[in-house]
């Protein structure tokens, strides 16, 4: 023998042993049969089928470790291979173990050379993990879409395309999208009976919403207001939150999760309602009329011109004699006519009582302040019938011109007016004056009025 063929041989057996190692310790098993007996098994093979070693397994017919329902096909894969080499499609099957339980498996089957002749090589591979895993994530969803759709939270499922993958019942109620699932899952959200709006109820496109920022860039966003306009005609709006199904997915869908604040959005803006008008008459009330008042100063806007304060004459005597009843009929009358009576960039306001405070905007200039006196005036002389009673009242007003760049505060002004409003009313019954009290001096204008 030569040196050649020795290196040749010696390489060949190097060449054997190092495939025999990693066929002994490959986590798959091999399996080689011949004529349908095991002949061949490798560890793997043997903690597979919970054997005590490959002699448990060697030199017996393989159907005694296929489930009956896997065998036909097994052997029609075998006799499809006919020459070295050909190797059959992965397939999954099940086998039986010792111990007679089942496992699950995918199998390569290869018809290769063997001991000079030709076997098949079975590769082997354990689908029991991969089968508790696919279990356990159906028992997830399973979980999920039982909790999901229970809650009184509305949940949409959104694919990155925008087509709805799943939908709970509680956002079906809230889009008034009723009907079965199927109805609605491929949907695009854009393609449903409903419009998007944002937080100040303009037009929202689908594309602008924060769950279509979530699926571009993998953020979460939480607490945000948006509404729907539904077919019906219902506007309702809702807190949202969005994040991804997956997040270490870039193709992931998205996950839209929403309450209904309908009733407590109007609430809250009753609540603000209440706080900023009068309940009697509906008009601002002193900490809203004020708060105006100091935001012009503020700002040197001229966005108010002047400030006319009103107080209703021999009003007391009304309650007195009449009652409270009838003096609530007076007040309400009265606000709704110096409403009428106004421009549409005026504001009026009740401070309390039979006083009233008007802001009137910068488009008013001196001559059309004497015409809109006189209506107010005239608008509250005309007689009042409440709860039966025809009544007459009348109202001293009380000017505060705003000075450019005033330097005043709210309640200054306020004071003001008020002080001028004094000047005009008059004693007992006889006629009076329209009072005017220019800021800094004591400068009086006046005009008729007449109390009762």
């Amino acid at each position: 023998m030569g040196e050649n063929e020795t290196a040749e041989t010696v390489g060949a057996v190097e060449l054997a042993q190092r495939y025999r190692s990693l066929v002994e310790h490959t986590p798959d098993g091999i399996c080689v049969h011949e004529h349908g007996i095991v002949v061949y098994v490798n560890p793997a093979v043997v903690r597979l089928l919970a054997a005590t070693s490959a002699d448990d397994l060697i030199g017996k017919p393989l159907t005694d470790f296929v489930h009956p329902q896997s065998s036909p096909a097994m052997h029609e894969r075998i006799r499809g291979l006919t020459d070295a080499g050909d190797a059959s499609e992965p397939t999954e099957m099940t086998l039986i173990r010792v111990d007679g339980a089942y496992v699950q498996v995918e199998t390569v089957s290869v018809l290769t050379a063997w001991q000079g002749h030709l076997a098949n090589q079975v590769v082997i591979h354990d689908l029991t993990a991969q089968r508790r895993a696919e279990a356990g994530q159906r028992r997830a969803e399973e979980y999920f879409v039982t909790i999901a759709s229970q809650l009184e939270e509305g949940v949409v499922v959104i694919d990155p395309e925008g087509r709805i993958e799943w939908i709970n019942p509680a956002a079906k109620l809230v889009f008034g999208t009723p009907g079965p699932d199927e109805d609605l899952i491929g949907q695009r959200i854009e393609a449903l009976p409903l419009v998007l709006l944002d937080s100040h109820a303009q037009p929202l496109a689908p594309t602008r919403h924060q769950v279509a920022r979530t699926l571009a860039t993998g953020e979460t966003i939480t607490g945000y207001v948006f509404g729907v306009d539904r077919a019906d005609g219902q506007r309702r709006w809702l807190s949202g939150s969005s994040r991804l199904l997956n997040p270490g997915d870039p193709q992931s869908s998205a996950v839209s999760s929403f309450s209904d604040i309908t009733e407590f959005r109007a609430s809250r803006r009753q609540l603000e309602y209440q706080a900023t008008h009068d309940s009697l008459t509906g008009l601002a009330n002193r900490s809203l009329v004020l708060s105006l008042l100091a935001g012009a100063l503020a700002n040197d806007d001229g966005s108010i011109s002047t400030v006319l304060f009103i107080d209703l004459d021999g009003f007391k005597s009304i309650n007195d004699t009449l009652g409270h009843a009838v003096g609530d009929t007076v007040l309400q009358i009265v606000a709704q006519r110096l409403q009428r009576a106004l421009r549409g960039d005026d504001v009026v306001g009740r401070l309390g009582g039979d006083e009233f405070l008007v802001l009137l905007s910068d488009t008013a200039r001196r001559v059309e302040i004497e015409d809109l006196i006189g209506r107010l005036r005239g608008s509250v002389a005309e007689p009042i019938i409440a709860r039966g009673h025809r009544i007459e009242v009348n109202a001293s007003i009380g000017i505060s011109p705003l000075a450019e760049a005033d330097t005043r505060t709210a309640e200054a002004v306020l004071h003001d007016a008020d002080l001028a409003m004094y000047r005009a009313k008059p004693p007992g019954n006889r006629e009076g004056t329209v009072g005017v009290r220019e800021r800094g001096d004591d400068t009086e204008a006046t005009g008729t009025t007449h109390a009762s």
